[in-house]
């Protein structure tokens, strides 16, 4: 009878203690807290956990791509147009990307989504057409300014479409014509010019 009582035991020890066995990918981290508090960071590979003291969270190094979804917003000289982005991002600080902030992928999407809608803003609808890669590489300073408390690093931001509103397409392909007609006419014009300084010439 007490040896199947020390068996079990016995039993019950080893399962214990083979709970805190975790293996973390070599893309993983283990952020580990003893009592609740922040003891280091573990990984790759076998590391061990105190059963009933220390708990841990797996974090993914990898690049994250975010969609930052379609947002209607006003440019500089007050043109309604919609626009969407995509993120990357990836953790560099497993501790402060949790302990820092509750959810590092929420509070990494609304930074890009509300940045997006600030510099859309600073730009007049010409800029934001032409200039897309300078407006990109500036809204990628502003996320990775922000996120970088949290142990991220936005590695790259890019607006992919931008939706313009019909009647503004219609006046854009009307001012578009004109220019293309004013082009013609001053050719025309040049070409006259030089046909009446021919004439000239020859009658002298």
């Amino acid at each position: 009878m007490i040896g199947t009582v020390i068996l079990t035991l016995l039993i019950v020890i080893s399962l214990v203690l083979i709970s805190g066995v975790r293996v973390a990918w070599e893309y993983q981290r283990g952020v580990v807290f003893r009592l609740g508090r922040y003891v280091g960071t573990r990984g790759p590979g076998l590391y061990y956990l105190i059963p009933l003291i220390e708990r841990g969270r797996t974090v993914d190094l990898r690049t994250v791509t975010v969609t930052v979804e379609q947002q209607e917003t006003i440019t500089k000289d007050s043109v309604t147009i919609k626009v969407n982005a995509v993120l990357w991002y990836r953790i560099v600080d497993p501790a402060k990307a949790i302990i820092a902030v509750a959810d590092y992928s929420y509070a990494a999407y609304q930074v890009a989504l509300t940045s997006l809608r600030n510099i859309i803003g600073q730009h007049m609808l010409d800029e934001v057409l032409r200039e897309r890669t300078t407006i990109n590489s500036r809204l990628c300073e502003i996320v990775d300014e922000v996120t970088e408390d949290w142990g991220l690093k936005v590695t790259m931001v890019e607006m992919k479409d931008v939706e313009i509103p019909e009647s503004m397409q219609r006046a854009m392909a009307r001012e578009a014509e004109a220019v293309r007609e004013r082009r013609a006419r001053i050719i025309k014009a040049d070409a006259e010019f030089e046909a009446s300084q021919k004439l000239a010439e020859a009658a002298r």
